[in-house]
């Protein structure tokens, strides 16, 4: 009986940990964006997470974009909610900046989503200064 204890809690800390390494390359990789709505925008880019931080590089718009310049920098946030029979689940938040030569004002596009294994769909809203720089809609990522 006393193994067989130990023997539970010894699957139960593995299992936990298997969560947790998931959690912790949830998004990781290359990712598409397509954005629709008050303005058609597409981009590539390649996130990473570390804890509920995910960083952004290689970041280029695939559709001719006045409103972000090669300059243009994104953060991002992560949070899982878990994984149930193999897929994946959690929130996604990113948020892309103009650099600061951007030639049409200062820009913010920002992304709150939900991911599903490798997919992440949700909102985006477009602000800024630059002239035809705002706009809101739907996205989705693959990944």
């Amino acid at each position: 009986m006393k193994h067989f204890g130990i023997a539970i809690i010894l699957l139960m800390a593995l299992a936990l940990s298997a969560c947790g390494n998931s959690s912790n390359n949830a998004i990781n990789g290359n990712w598409t964006a397509t954005l629709t709505g008050t303005q058609a925008i597409s981009f590539t880019a390649t996130l990473t997470q570390s804890g509920n931080a995910v960083s952004v590089t290689n970041l280029s718009f695939t559709t001719s974009q006045s409103c972000f310049d090669a300059g243009a920098t994104a953060t991002g946030g992560f949070t899982l909610a878990g994984t149930s029979m193999g897929v994946t689940t959690g929130t996604f938040e990113m948020t892309i900046q103009t650099g600061s030569s951007n030639t049409n004002g200062t820009n913010t596009l920002t992304l709150q989503g939900t991911l599903t294994n490798n997919s992440i769909s949700g909102n985006w809203t477009l602000s800024g200064t630059g002239l035809g720089c705002t706009g809101s809609g739907t996205f989705t990522m693959t990944g």
